[in-house]
């Protein structure tokens, strides 16, 4: 399998799960290519969080290293490749969702290149999960998400497990990664699979 994906980062808490995704997305020979799109939003939480600053150069302190197979895009650009269905892709992971980019998505706002991207995946019947970040949920966000998911999303909360014992936060977040990556067929090897006891 060779995969083509669009990934989206926005302005909620939880950009540590945008950059394991970045870096899981970047080690895996099945990705070809990979669209990255933070929000405006998303870089106040990029610089509150993992200390990353600016437009410039952000995918290098993400990775940590140049990239050679992801690529940064405006959300302004509205007329990206992405944003159009002819264009070749295998899913789109937003990761982490905030509840406005939800609520664009879910009401088919197409406002900006993450919702107009996220938008063609659904009307393409293609994979599109959004990791929602917020807490607790009132009725406008559980009616979004019951809207996105009706029109073909996966909701796929950050919610990281505990019964790895992770150490840290990372860990904690590259497990979660592995679990979005191997829901679109891109499993992991590192990733902790849980085994009954026999």
């Amino acid at each position: 399998m060779e995969a083509i994906l669009t990934v989206a980062l926005t302005g909620a808490s939880g950009a540590v799960f945008g950059r394991e995704m970045l870096r899981a997305l970047e080690a895996d020979s099945r990705v070809t290519r990979v669209h990255f799109v933070a929000s405006e939003n998303s870089l106040r939480v990029l610089a509150e969080e993992l200390g990353v600053s600016g437009r410039n150069g952000l995918l290098e302190k993400l990775l940590g290293a140049e990239p050679a197979k992801t690529v940064q895009l405006s959300d302004a650009d509205i007329g990206a490749a992405i944003a159009s269905g002819s264009h070749p892709s295998n899913g789109m992971i937003i990761l982490p969702c905030s509840m406005g980019t939800l609520a664009a998505i879910a009401n088919g706002l197409a406002n900006s290149l993450i919702a107009r991207a996220a938008d063609v995946t659904l009307k393409e019947r293609r994979p599109l999960v959004l990791c929602v970040r917020e807490t607790p949920f009132n009725r406008i966000h559980l009616r979004n998400m019951t809207l996105a998911a009706e029109a073909g999303a996966t909701i796929f909360p950050c919610i990281p497990a505990f019964y790895f014992k992770p150490t840290d936060s990372t860990e904690m977040a590259r497990q979660f990664v592995d679990r979005v990556l191997a829901h679109i067929g891109l499993p992991q090897p590192g990733a902790y699979v849980w085994k009954a006891e026999e």
